[in-house]
């Protein structure tokens, strides 16, 4: 190496031969895993909604016995929460109920009945001083003759004890039952494509003994009476004797003139409390009582609704009935109040027997010998 040369071209010292060895950290010891603690959150969780559950079961058990001697044990309803649909910062109040789907007392699931749950609606807007009218929004087919009659009851008894009147708000479908229901109201509002009329009255029943004498069953009777067996599917024409058919349509006509004297009575009543402000029925209405189905428009002509309108117009009714300013009222609703109870009850509950096919739309479930209020429209 040329010790002349500038520093910039000389060359780097060459590396050490014996380099000592690396030095490896030692790796450190995996911390054990944590336990998690969400089940212990969750059960904290369950345990106060329990407690809850149980302390409000416990009020409405207190409440319940407090008031037995003033509310009937067969006709109580469920627990029911005020819900607001319309806040206007009004102390006045405009209940509104629902009358929806195929009119049944029968109860679903153990809970309630739709008869039950609408007479504790009204029962709760009799109590309620703010509630100054109640808006029953009606959209039905029919359904039931008794679950018809007590619901057209109810709302006869609520307006002549509370003084507060029931204005009915007619939706798509407001026909048979849905109409008998309506007609003892202070006012009818229904729009003019609305379906309603259909008044009348229907026994659904099927017979195949035909079947059963294709496929070789021959049914076996004992009978007490000659017409223990009215109504009965496997009969044959011969079997069915014109004293049995006079005696079910008698029963039919029955209970047809009490639904024509429900709509004379209770649109004549509305018209004298009205001051002669809604709607007449036409000398000719009982022409048009032959289970035939009218829209509101031609439904209003008759006399049968009082106004034409949606729900709005139901509303501006019942604020002008009740002298209150239009807007000024706030539109309430009744819902039943969640109880954990029946949450389990339905984690618990098993219906393996019943196999239920999803036709997209929901076939009201006739049963043989029941009377029915019931659209014909609806039954196809």
């Amino acid at each position: 190496m040329d010790s002349n040369l500038p520093p910039e071209n000389n060359p780097p010292p060459p590396p050490p031969i014996n380099r000592p060895p690396p030095v490896i950290a030692p790796m450190p010891a995996p911390r054990p895993a944590r336990k998690g603690s969400g089940w212990k959150v969750f059960a904290i969780i369950l345990l106060v909604l329990l407690g809850l559950s149980f302390l409000l079961n416990l009020r409405h058990a207190a409440s319940a016995v407090v008031s037995r001697g003033s509310r009937d044990r067969e006709t109580a309803g469920p627990r029911l929460e005020e819900v607001i649909l319309k806040d206007v910062d009004a102390v006045n109040k405009i209940a509104v109920i629902n009358v929806d789907g195929v009119i049944s007392g029968q109860t679903v699931d153990q809970s309630y009945s739709m008869v039950s749950i609408i007479k504790e609606e009204l029962r709760r807007a009799k109590r309620d001083g703010d509630v100054k009218a109640v808006i029953l929004k009606v959209n039905s087919p029919g359904g039931e003759v008794l679950a018809s009659d007590e619901i057209a009851k109810a709302i006869t008894k609520f307006e002549t004890e509370s003084s507060k009147p029931v204005v009915v708000s007619m939706g798509s479908l407001a026909a048979s039952g849905g109409y008998y229901v309506s007609a003892p109201c202070t006012w009818i509002v229904a729009n003019e494509l609305t379906i309603t009329g259909s008044i009348g009255v229907i026994m659904h029943g099927l017979n195949y003994r035909g079947l059963l004498d294709k496929i070789g069953v021959r049914p076996e009777v004992y009978k007490s009476g000659k017409f223990k067996d009215m109504l009965s599917g496997t009969k044959t024409q011969d079997e069915i004797s014109p004293e049995e058919r006079q005696m079910v349509q008698s029963l039919i006509d029955e209970t047809f003139d009490k639904f024509k004297s429900v709509v004379a009575e209770g649109r004549h009543g509305a018209y004298q409390s009205n001051k002669q402000q809604g709607k007449m029925l036409s000398s000719d209405w009982e022409d048009y009582a032959d289970g035939r189905i009218l829209s509101g428009k031609e439904a209003y002509r008759l006399g049968f609704v009082d106004e034409l309108g949606d729900f709005e117009a139901a509303v501006k009714r019942a604020e002008s009935i009740t002298g209150i300013r239009s807007n000024h009222a706030n539109l309430v609703q009744y819902q039943p109040v969640f109880d954990l109870s029946n949450l389990f009850r339905l984690f618990g509950k098993s219906d393996a027997k019943a196999v239920k096919v999803d036709l997209g739309v929901e076939l009201p479930k006739l049963q043989a010998g029941y009377l029915y209020f019931l659209s014909p429209t609806y039954l196809h």
